[in-house]
């Protein structure tokens, strides 16, 4: 079985963007990979949309299925809940597993 990711794609309102981009970058992406759950990050900006807001995409590598539910339970809440408290109203957002799967 392969490593985890844990996708998540956020479509944030053209308002808050310079903000938002600066918080994650300084706050929750470093308050995420400090819960020690992940291996590594990858942040990305999603090209060719053409609907009002910019997509982000942020991909976490987790070892183990397990460790992700850990993280899930235990610390994902509160990290959402603060990034929902502060943006409300302003984004959309949605959350993808995948597998990792080794080419040989």
């Amino acid at each position: 079985m392969g490593n985890i990711i844990y996708s998540v794609t956020v479509k944030v309102d053209p308002d808050i963007e310079e903000d938002w981009v600066k918080w994650m970058k300084e706050i929750h992406i470093p308050d995420v990979m400090a819960t020690g759950y992940f291996l590594e990050r990858r942040w990305s900006k999603v090209i060719g949309e053409k609907d009002e807001g910019t997509s982000y995409n942020i991909q976490y590598l987790c070892e183990t299925m397990k460790k992700l539910h850990n993280y899930q339970v235990q610390c994902a809440p509160t990290l959402q809940k603060e990034h929902n408290d502060r943006y409300e109203g302003k984004f959309v957002a949605f959350r993808t597993l995948l597998e990792t799967i080794d080419l040989g």
